[in-house]
């Protein structure tokens, strides 16, 4: 259950001692389906998932995720947004990785629905699973658990159909080949051959934590997903504002990760399993699913408008600020309490061969940049475009320009790891959670 207005930080001290709740440690945005969609180093996916119009058959995936917050309960939602047919999930586990696709010895653990050992989603559902008890996470001192990550297996029964995602996990997972069975279970990796850098069918893992606990949800495009940052590095702007989270204030606060590549606020104005577009659902229209069905959302930060202006979005600047107070608006109303804090948007000028980077493009951005600012819309503003901007040529700083995963010359529309790392340094803590001490 989500939580209203009790969930502010300073609403906390009025809660009663010991009482706990749902705080979403971990997100990932879906879309799709499956391979609409803009993935960042991804293997070859032929083997795993020969035909996308059948999507995953008879196999199971393992999906490896870092939780925010830890906790000794949990339970994981499972979604079929996207998919044209009902999906049938059984012999979900869910353990504390090793390695690659190998467990902990000990730790792999069996994740029920109602009492039952499957779930069948219909197409456009989603559902969540009864709570787990994780018995590897001590008893005193979950905080001792941050930087470790989990690892969640499933096993598709038949064929799943058209597979909703999100595509740019910049976090390996593996999969059995197809008609392998259900082997979640297992704790090696010896019948996970293939790798996958996204996320299917899983979109939220909450965990059991003290009522009030502040939730900071990141909502976004690619420079929220983290495009340019390091394969399995946990580079991207959210991750460094998590580790000083973590370093101020412990195992007390989560940040959830609710960025999608190409993501734009004002379009498509239509998206469905028919009518796919790479970037993902609108901003408003993923709002219900990706922010206000998460569970003790106290915080968003918010961070997205350059895709709205590339040649692909083409939209006027009126009609992106009008988009974006609507959305916060609803926000507002479906979070009671919650705080909304604006992020300027990074330059792309320079961006050469792609829609991004030529002149108004930019000029739009300024005045998108101006609106946060100055536009009454937000609880407070971080400032992103101040650091990574390059006075001298208007463009990313040239530090940040290079990317990470690859190694290659890079795109000066993502930053790499320093300019992540220059964001997630910018941020006010106190601005972002007053009263928290």
């Amino acid at each position: 259950m989500r939580l209203v207005a009790a969930l502010l930080v300073a609403m906390s001290l009025a809660t009663p001692a010991g009482a706990q709740g749902w705080a979403t440690s971990w997100a990932a945005s879906v879309q799709g389906p499956y391979p609409t969609g803009n993935p960042s180093a991804q293997p070859d996916q032929r083997f795993a998932f020969p035909d996308p119009a059948r999507g995953a058959s008879d196999q199971t995936l393992r999906l490896v995720l870092r939780p925010s917050l830890w906790g000794r309960e949990v339970r994981l939602r499972f979604s079929n947004a996207f998919g044209t047919r009902p999906l049938t999930l059984d012999g979900v586990q869910i353990g504390l990785q090793l390695g690659g696709a190998t467990l902990v010895p000990g730790s792999n653990q069996p994740v029920r629905f109602a009492g039952r050992d499957s779930l069948t989603l219909p197409p456009g559902d989603s559902a969540w699973s009864d709570p787990v008890a994780l018995a590897f996470v001590p008893e005193a001192g979950a905080g001792t658990m941050q930087g470790r990550k989990l690892a969640v297996s499933l096993h598709v029964a038949g064929e799943s159909g058209p597979m909703t995602w999100h595509a740019k996990a910049l976090q390996t997972s593996y999969a059995t080949p197809p008609g392998a069975g259900s082997v979640g279970h297992e704790e090696g990796e010896g019948a996970f051959p293939f790798s996958t850098a996204s996320w299917f069918f899983l979109d939220a893992l909450d965990v059991r934590a003290p009522a009030g606990t502040p939730v900071v949800l990141c909502f976004g495009d690619s420079i929220t997903d983290g495009t340019a940052s390091t394969l399995n590095g946990d580079d991207r702007w959210p991750d460094v504002l998590n580790r000083r989270l973590v370093a101020r204030f412990g195992n007390r606060v989560a940040v959830v990760n609710a960025g999608i590549g190409g993501n734009q606020i004002a379009g498509p104005a239509e998206y469905s399993p028919q009518r796919p577009f790479p970037g993902g659902p609108a901003a408003g229209q993923r709002l219900e699913r990706d922010v206000l069905s998460l569970s003790g959302v106290t915080t968003v930060v918010w961070l997205e408008g350059i895709n709205d202006f590339s040649r692909n979005g083409n939209a006027e600047v009126g009609t992106v600020q009008a988009a974006m107070r609507d959305t916060v608006a609803r926000l507002r109303a479906g979070v009671p309490g919650v705080r909304v804090i604006g992020a300027t948007v990074t330059s792309a000028l320079g961006t050469e061969g792609q829609a991004h980077g030529f002149r108004e493009q930019d000029e739009k951005r300024s005045a998108l940049n101006d609106f946060i600012r100055n536009g009454g819309v937000f609880d407070a503003v971080i400032d992103f475009d101040a650091a990574t901007l390059d006075p001298a040529t208007g463009g990313l700083r040239p530090e940040m320009v290079p990317d990470s995963t690859t190694g290659g010359p890079g795109d000066r529309l993502h930053p790499n790891r320093a300019g992540y790392l220059a964001m997630g340094n910018s941020i006010d803590l106190g601005a972002l959670l007053p009263g928290l001490r």
